[in-house]
């Protein structure tokens, strides 16, 4: 038998979460991002999640908030994705998606929920105020200790709705 490899269940869909889904979703996120950015400058794409084979959700913020109107243009630019993917374009919502550098430095000193592809300290699931973050990582109040995670080892972050 071969190795094992993490999986998880989207909660939203069942849809199967492994190594290869979110590699694929790194994919999208790295065709997505510059293509909506470039075609309607001072939108930014926070997110792009796979929820199944075929669906993927992504989300997108700007200064002036984002209203449906706008949704309707991001779903125009991805235009080409609607032959392989339903797309649904969503604001980010109190618990706003956290992949980059910047978006954990501008939640510094609240709640986050982190997921990593591989184990750190022995899991990938963790909950903590963001105590700092730099170029290569986000350190979190965690237990008793800080722990620092690698961006790289990020699958998904989310602001913790304190609401």
């Amino acid at each position: 038998m071969g190795a094992r490899r993490p999986f998880f269940l989207s909660k939203e869909t069942g849809y199967p979460m492994t190594t290869t889904t979110y590699a694929r979703e790194r994919t999208l996120q790295e065709e997505i991002a510059p293509t909506v950015e470039r075609g309607l400058p001072g939108v930014e794409v926070l997110a792009v999640e796979l929820l199944s084979p075929s669906r993927l959700r992504v989300y997108v913020d700007r200064e002036e908030g984002v209203d449906h109107a706008l949704c309707e243009r991001v779903t125009n630019v991805l235009r080409s994705y609607l032959a392989d993917f339903t797309v649904e374009v969503s604001s980010p919502g109190p618990e706003r998606p956290l992949r980059k550098p910047g978006h954990f430095a501008s939640v510094t000193g609240h709640r986050v929920a982190v997921r990593t592809e591989r184990e750190l300290e022995g899991r990938n699931r963790f909950r903590g105020e963001v105590l700092a973050a730099d170029e290569d990582a986000v350190t979190l109040a965690v237990g008793s200790e800080p722990l620092r995670i690698p961006y790289e080892a990020i699958v998904r972050g989310n602001l913790i709705d304190e609401g």
